[in-house]
């Protein structure tokens, strides 16, 4: 365990924090939130890209279906941002914009078909895996603030997180990764 330091006196290779920097848990709750309310809104406008670029119908469906269920979410963060008190605003959410950043760059990098098929998948589950940390993570702390009503927005939001990458892991085994692996052989034959 850390000895306990003065304010004045950080622990040796400690980085001094800005002067608006987070003081407690509720400020990383409202942070955490003007974050993945960036990243969903972001996300309403990158999921019809996605589709535009996806060739298997189970996964063009899943993507219009992830779009209806963030535009949800936006919904969703909204009313946390209203029962909270904390006002609704994005802040800009670095590892989203490098997630999706690595995504366009991959929809350049690979041929149309199952190949890009199921690079996409594997961009939109780390996608999901983001949000689902996150949400789990305000989650957690929405709860211990005894902010009931924004932790049972907050686990609904996860649990649908949780079962679209299941989804699509699913689309991904179902054949799209074999036809991906197929294109290979054909290709270094």
């Amino acid at each position: 365990m850390r000895p306990e330091s003065s304010k004045n006196e950080p622990f040796k290779g400690a980085v001094q924090a800005k002067s608006n920097a987070a003081h407690g848990l509720r400020d990383l709750f409202e942070v955490g939130l003007k974050d993945i309310y960036w990243a969903e809104k972001v996300l309403t406008k990158t999921l019809p890209k996605m589709v535009k670029n996806a060739s298997s119908p189970e996964l063009v469906n899943s993507l219009k279906n992830q779009l209806s269920e963030t535009q949800e979410h936006v919904s969703r963060l909204e009313k946390i941002f209203e029962v909270t008190g904390i006002a609704p605003t994005a802040k800009k959410c670095d590892a989203m914009q490098g997630i999706l950043k690595e995504t366009n760059g991959l929809i350049r990098e690979t041929d149309i078909g199952m190949v890009r098929d199921a690079g996409l998948i594997a961009a939109d589950q780390k996608v999901k895996h983001y949000e689902i940390a996150t949400y789990g993570t305000l989650h957690a702390f929405a709860k211990t603030l005894g902010e009931n009503k924004a932790a049972e927005l907050l686990a609904m939001n996860l649990h649908e997180e949780k079962r679209t990458d299941a989804a699509l892991t699913g689309i991904a085994l179902s054949a799209i990764n074999r036809e991906a692996y197929r294109a290979d052989s054909i290709t270094n034959t």
